[in-house]
């Protein structure tokens, strides 16, 4: 299930619940570093980062819970799907992002996963979680718009 957009970006998975469920604040594009096997994986379409999230371990940030599957023509040196995953980003940047975790009690979510000239990156969002009055208010919207939208076409006929 990869598609191509307009800047040359395959984009390989989303996070759609991502923005139901979060806030964002600010968002990142985010290097991954991974073996052979992972990004063969990924270049066939396969991958979720659905309930992923990225923590810090001893000033590093890592992807956990991200889901690669296995790659079938790889042999003894296949890799572990569910296994943390390593982002690459400027030590600036990681700093910055530990900061925020840690101090403002903030999450980093992956929305996207992509491959830019062949290199797969990770958009990385800085979020703060929804409250569950939040969450219905974006159902109501969202049911309101599409109903006017219907009523509208309705009157066009």
């Amino acid at each position: 299930m990869i598609k191509k957009t307009a800047f040359g970006q395959k984009i390989i998975c989303l996070n759609r619940k991502a923005s139901f469920n979060y806030f964002f604040i600010e968002t990142l594009e985010a290097g991954i570093s991974l073996k052979g096997s992972e990004v063969k994986s990924l270049r066939e379409g396969k991958g979720s980062i659905a309930d992923s999230y990225a923590i810090d371990n001893n000033g590093e940030l890592f992807l956990i819970n991200s889901h690669i599957p296995l790659y079938r023509q790889s042999s003894y040196n296949n890799h572990n799907p569910k296994g943390d995953r390593k982002l690459l980003l400027n030590r600036k940047q990681i700093n910055k992002l530990i900061g925020r975790i840690n101090q403002e009690g903030l999450t980093i979510i992956p929305t996207k996963m992509y491959f830019v000239k062949g290199k797969v990156k990770v958009e990385i969002a800085v979020a703060k979680g929804k409250k569950l009055y939040d969450k219905r208010q974006v159902k109501k919207t969202r049911d309101w718009n599409r109903e006017k939208a219907r009523l509208l076409s309705n009157n066009n006929k």
